[in-house]
Parts: structure tokens; C-alpha cells; sequence
């Protein structure tokens, strides 16, 4: 019975701790059943069995004036508490709906990215031909390196330090690299060796904002890599996370047939045409601004025509990409492939380019200029009556597979501080006066306009005077009586003077119609071959003298562009272009260098159509006397060497001042056979001197060697 009393009373202690309220709420005093005075030996006794600090202690006296032990609770301080709480709330409810509903798709597409990735499929880049289906250039095996940010592991942001790094494989290489982005980036470092430093590594990782869609794109690290570091690189690659090894494609660039003494070192097979450089261009690694520029159908790894047909023609030779649905694991690798599209090659492209022709023109170019200890050059072939452009050199030139590889820093420095600049394409971008080779233009819009007739002539004596100032001929004492055919074939300066400006009571063409008639026959614009950088060469004006310089237009200023001299400038091309206007009887064509554009399995994709830029601007008669005018300075003129050809050819030589300290430049521009021409021919040697010592035995040498090849 002691017991259970002693029980009961122990409860009823217990019950008026833990439930006060009900009686606080009513007013009502909170009266233990039993009354517990200080001191008393079974109040003790309790305390030290239970811990009452865990709720508020009240004492309390009763009517009796006994002391009672109960709590009390502010019942005040409930709405603030519950204010608090259900700010809490809201802010996570706020903060699951954000992450939830708006940026929902986001973060699932973070997740899925960490299963599921969208890989590319690379396109086999075009091949392109010359008109012969020799190839010109191959895709060749590129091993390249990326990192996928989002699979590395940590890393710390500056190295401090290389860690120590293990040359095992297998289970030990996994526990040591694996959960380390420090030993990944160093060990990739390590096999690359001097390719790429680890700080720089990570330096291309800083760009990237961590858990961003960006860090699941591929960063390239390096290309070009040796095949026993590629090697070494994939049997680690299982090992680092974030790593991937792709093995893609490379441009080789090569002529098919070797020259008459094959080249030290080069398989005979491959024989590498430097001049081919500015024609084909080369391909390189996209920069970011490319990138920008030209979408998303490119990705920062890719490779990208920067010059030539490589440039030019980009959207055919690239192809279409396909891309594959693959799973991956924890580390981001590849288990299984869900889904694919394949990739669509590249066209592939027939040039207007005859790569034996090629080979021809650069070796008799470059034997020339070494004889003549000079250095810049340019020549040009092409079919008068299509515009097809069949070789074209400019000297000098540079290896193209130098980029296509990865041109070191060193050899890029070399290339942009040469002086004679030889990545510099001087058929379509070197503009330079034109010399006496205009002089069958000036001639032609003389005749259409009345101004002379195939009879008219002049006697020429050596130069004409205006006031103080002396014109002269190039022959001292003059040609004596010439009509416009023979002013042709002799070059003579006065003829021009007189159709050009006029003199005494003899009215020119003035500057106006001499500027009308260039711009029919192609100059001062670009003539749209399909190569960039194209240069639209210079027609002086009245207006542009004023303007520009503040001066007036003399009658001098008509004379020098009468004969090709003075701020009047050309391009190669474009002397090419109007020497093929007077070959096919009066059209201009564009001039262009692909003439066929293939499917990747070489069926037939599009033919290119001849381009007419204009024609029947000159009067047919009017053409045919300009002709015999270029025949004749092959028979009886200044390019007589050129009647040992087994053809006839007809021509222009031209001796062009630029400086008066230096050499003038060399000109032949012509075209052969004569009744029914193939091919128009224009060379230039930049301070190559007298046009007709220099330029016209080049073309010489060409013509015979065509010739022969075509009996």
C-alpha cells in the first residue's frame, strides 16, 4: 500500500508539470493535491528523482498560505511565432517553385545530362579535284583532346605545386585519379608534354561556369597529338573522368603526280605544288567569333575553311553533322548507344584547275625568278571562253599543310615578317599600274567612240610638249607614221597621248570616257571569282583628284592613264579578264575556279554555268582591229620571241613605273591560237624591268610546253 500511495504521488507531481494550462487558461490556481513545503524530506526526495528544469518553475502561495510549485505560458506570443514559421514556409515554398516551375526544364536537363548525352557524328569533309579528278588534297586521322567540364572532379584553380602522380594503370590509376581533377589535368599535361601546360589547362577550364549546359560541351585541349601519346591518352582515358579522346580529320594538301625530279623526302606520288596554297586555302580550329558568326552548326572543337576554296566554298565541303543519343556513366563515358543519325559527307569539288599546267607555270616562274634574283611574281591562265581559271601562281608562297597541322607561333612570325609576304595572293589582291598592256582598252574605246578609225595615224616623233612639260615615247626620235594596229604592236606612247587626252586641234577621249570604258571592261570592281580578298584595282576621276589630293585635273594626269601610268591600277585577274574579252570577240566573263560540284560518292550534284558579266559593249570590227593590233606585236612588235610557238599568239607586253628608284614591273598579258583561242596567259614580275626581256620568254616557255602537250 505504500508503494502504490508513494506511486500515485510521484503521477500527480508529473501530471501538474506537463499539463498547466487547462487551469491557467480558467483563472483558476494551480494547487498540488498535496501541500510541498521548503524543507520538507519528501520534497527532496522528488527533486532529486525528476528534472523539472525543463519547463518554467512557479511557486505560488495558496489561500492557506501554503506554497504551491506550477508554470505559466504567454499565450500573447503564439501569432508572432506562428508568423515566423509561415515566413519560413513561404520562403521554401518560394524556393521550390523556382527551382520546380521556372527553372524546371533547366535542371532537368542537368540530369539528363548526366545520363543521357547528345553526341555528334563528324561529316567527312569534301574532296576536292582538279579538272582532271586528280585529287588535290585528303582528309587525314587527327587525333584531338577535349575535356567535358561538368564530369571532372575538383580541382583546385591555381596549381601550387605538382602532385605526385602515378604511372600505374588499371584499379590503382582509378583510385588515385579518378576522384582528383589535379591529378587528371597534371597527368594529361605530363603525357601531352610540351603541347600544353596544366595551368593553361585549367586556365580554358576557369572560362567555363560550373553547372551551367555550357560545362557539358566539349572544350578543346589540343589536336595534332603524336600517336603513342593518343594512345597512351585512350588507355588512361577509362580511368579520368571528364576526358575524351576523339579521333576526327585533318587536311593533307598534295598534288597526285610528281615533278621532273622528285622532291628530297616526299613520296613521288605526293609531290606538294606550294602555289596551290592560294588557291586551295587551308582549314583551321574555329575561333570563337567564327563560332558566333556562323551558328550552331559548329562546335569549338571543329575545323573551318579559312582561305582559299577551303574558305570560299565552306557550306559545300563541310557537309551535315549527325549526332547519337548514348547513355553514360558515373564518369561520363559511353555504355550504350540509344539512337543515331548519321552524318551526310561533304560535296566534293571539281576545279577548273589543270594541276600538270600548275606544276608547269610555278617551275618555269620560280627558275625565272631565280635568274633574275628577284622574288614576287604572279601568273594566270584561263579559258577565254568560259572564264575557268586553269592555273594561277603567285610568288612566293607557303606550305598550307603548315596550318592545316598547327603552325607553331615561331613559323606564323616568320610568314607575317617577310617582306616579300608570301601569304599575300597577288593574282586577285596585288593591284599594280598597268602599263602599256592597257593600252588594247584605251585603243577599243577609242574606236567605239568615233574618235579614230583604223586609218587614222600619227607621227610620232619621240614625245608631244604641253607648255614646259615633255611626254615621251620610249624610243628616241619616235615611230614616225602609225596607225592604231601598229600603235599596238609597237606600244607607242604618242598614239595614246593623242586618243587619250587629245593635243593641239585634235579632241581625245578625255578622262570620263576612258573611265567609262575600263569600268566595261572590268576594271576598278571585283569580278566575283570565287576566292576571298579579291582587290577591284583603281580608275582614277577629276572628282577623286579634287578630293582627295585637293588638286586639279590636268591634261597630264589624261595622258599617264592613257598609257597605264599614273594612279590607274590593275590586278592580275582583271588584266586577264579584259585580255579574254578581245580573244572570244567581245564578252567578259567571270572568272571563276570551281567548275563542278560532286556528292560525296561522286555522282554529279551541279554543273557551274559560265557567268557573262557583259557583252557586246565594243563593236565586233572594232575587236578584230585591236586583235590584229596584239597579232601584230607578236610578228613585227615587241613580243617577237613568241612566233617560235607551234600556234599563232597574240599579245600585249607592258613596262609599268612605280617608282624612281626602283625597277618598273614586267607585264605580258595574250592569248592563243589566234583564230580560235584556249587559253589567255598574263604574267607579272613585280621590278621585273622591260616586259618584253622578262615576262614574254615565261610565257614563251609556257605556251610551247602546252602546245606540245595538246599535239
Amino acid at each position: 500500500m505504500r508503494f502504490v500511495k508513494y506511486f500515485k504521488s510521484k503521477k500527480k507531481i508529473i501530471d501538474s508539470i506537463a499539463f498547466p494550462f487547462s487551469r491557467q487558461r480558467r483563472g483558476k490556481r494551480c494547487i498540488d493535491p498535496f501541500a510541498i513545503k521548503e524543507g520538507n524530506a519528501k520534497f527532496d526526495r522528488l527533486k532529486s528523482g525528476y528534472r523539472l528544469d525543463w519547463t518554467e518553475e512557479v511557486f505560488s502561495k495558496t489561500g492557506s498560505g501554503k506554497e504551491t510549485l506550477g508554470t505559466s505560458f504567454d499565450l500573447k506570443k503564439l501569432p508572432k511565432i506562428s508568423l515566423i514559421f509561415a515566413f519560413f514556409l513561404l520562403v521554401i515554398l518560394t524556393r521550390v517553385a523556382w527551382l520546380q516551375v521556372i527553372k524546371g526544364d533547366y535542371y532537368y536537363e542537368l540530369a539528363e545530362g548526366n545520363r543521357i548525352r547528345i553526341e555528334r557524328i563528324e561529316a567527312k569533309r569534301g574532296v576536292i579535284y582538279d579538272r582532271n579528278n586528280q585529287p588535290l588534297v585528303r582528309n587525314a586521322a587527327n587525333f584531338l583532346l577535349y575535356f567535358v567540364p561538368a564530369d571532372l572532379p575538383p580541382y583546385t584553380k591555381v596549381s601550387g605545386g605538382k602532385p605526385s602522380l602515378t604511372k600505374t594503370t588499371g584499379s590503382k590509376l582509378s583510385k588515385t585519379v579518378k576522384e582528383d581533377g589535379n591529378l587528371i589535368i597534371e597527368r594529361v599535361s605530363e603525357i601531352l608534354g610540351n603541347d600544353i601546360t596544366s595551368n593553361e589547362i585549367k586556365e580554358k577550364l576557369s572560362k567555363v561556369e560550373p553547372y551551367s549546359l555550357e560545362s557539358y560541351q566539349p572544350l578543346f585541349i589540343a589536336d595534332n597529338i603524336e600517336h603513342n601519346k593518343a594512345m597512351l591518352l585512350y588507355l588512361e582515358s577509362d580511368y579520368m573522368p571528364g576526358i575524351v579522346l576523339s579521333n576526327r580529320t585533318r587536311r593533307e594538301y598534295f598534288t597526285p603526280r610528281p615533278l621532273l625530279s622528285t622532291i628530297k623526302g616526299m613520296d613521288a606520288g605526293e609531290v606538294e605544288v606550294s602555289s596551290l596554297s592560294h588557291i586551295l586555302g587551308y582549314t583551321g580550329k574555329i575561333s570563337k567569333d567564327e563560332l558566333t558568326e556562323y551558328g550552331s552548326e559548329y562546335l569549338l572543337i571543329d575545323y573551318i575553311g579559312k582561305m582559299g576554296i577551303e574558305y570560299f566554298w565552306e557550306n559545300e565541303l563541310k557537309g551535315m553533322a549527325g549526332k547519337k543519343q548514348v547513355e553514360v556513366d558515373v564518369l561520363g563515358k559511353e555504355k550504350k548507344i540509344i539512337n543515331q543519325e548519321l552524318a551526310q559527307d561533304g560535296h566534293n569539288l571539281i576545279l577548273s584547275i589543270d594541276i600538270e599546267l600548275q606544276k608547269k607555270l610555278e617551275q618555269t616562274l620560280n627558275s625565272s625568278m631565280e635568274k633574275l634574283r628577284l622574288a614576287k611574281a604572279a601568273a594566270i591562265i584561263t579559258d577565254p571562253n568560259n572564264g575557268e581559271i586553269l592555273a594561277m601562281v603567285s610568288l612566293p608562297a607557303y606550305n598550307n599543310n603548315a596550318f592545316a597541322r598547327g603552325i607553331s607561333i615561331q613559323e606564323y612570325q616568320e610568314l607575317i615578317n617577310n617582306p616579300d609576304n608570301p601569304l599575300f595572293n597577288r593574282c586577285i589582291s596585288g593591284e599594280y599600274p598597268s602599263g602599256s598592256i592597257i593600252k588594247p582598252v584605251i585603243a577599243a574605246a577609242a574606236l567605239e567612240q568615233g574618235v579614230i578609225s583604223e586609218h587614222t595615224s600619227f607621227n610620232s616623233i619621240g614625245g608631244i610638249k604641253i607648255g614646259q612639260w615633255f611626254f615621251p615615247d620610249w624610243r628616241a626620235g619616235g615611230h614616225g607614221i602609225i596607225d592604231v594596229r601598229q600603235a599596238i604592236a609597237e606600244s607607242v606612247n604618242t598614239f595614246f597621248y593623242y586618243i587619250g587626252g587629245g593635243y593641239q586641234d585634235f579632241k581625245g577621249l578625255g578622262v570620263d570616257r576612258i573611265v567609262k570604258y575600263g569600268k566595261l571592261f572590268g576594271l576598278n570592281a571585283q569580278l566575283g571569282v570565287d576566292l576571298a580578298g579579291e582587290a577591284s584595282g583603281f580608275l582614277p576621276a577629276k572628282k577623286w583628284k579634287e578630293e582627295t589630293k585637293g588638286e586639279h585635273w590636268y591634261i597630264g594626269d589624261t595622258y599617264h592613264l592613257s598609257i597605264g601610268q599614273g594612279d590607274l591600277l590593275v590586278t592580275p585577274l582583271q588584266a586577264a579578264a579584259y585580255t579574254g574579252v578581245f580573244a572570244n570577240g567581245g564578252t567578259l566573263h567571270r572568272p571563276h575556279l570551281v567548275k563542278q560540284i560532286l556528292t560525296g560518292d561522286d555522282k554529279v550534284f551541279r554543273n557551274i554555268e559560265p557567268v557573262v558579266i557583259r557583252s557586246h559593249f565594243i563593236n565586233s570590227y572594232n575587236i578584230e582591229i585591236v586583235r590584229q593590233g596584239m597579232r601584230k606585236t607578236v610578228t613585227s612588235g615587241s613580243a617577237q620571241s613568241l612566233q617560235a610557238i607551234p600556234v599563232a599568239v597574240a599579245g600585249k607586253t607592258g613596262t609599268a613605273q612605280w617608282s624612281t628608284k626602283k625597277s618598273p614591273h614586267a607585264w605580258f598579258t595574250g592569248f592563243a591560237p589566234y583564230n580560235k583561242p584556249e587559253i589567255v596567259i598574263t604574267i607579272l614580275i613585280e621590278q621585273g624591268g622591260e616586259g618584253s626581256k622578262t615576262a614574254v620568254p615565261i610565257a614563251g616557255e609556257i605556251l610551247k610546253w602546252y602546245f606540245n602537250q595538246s599535239e
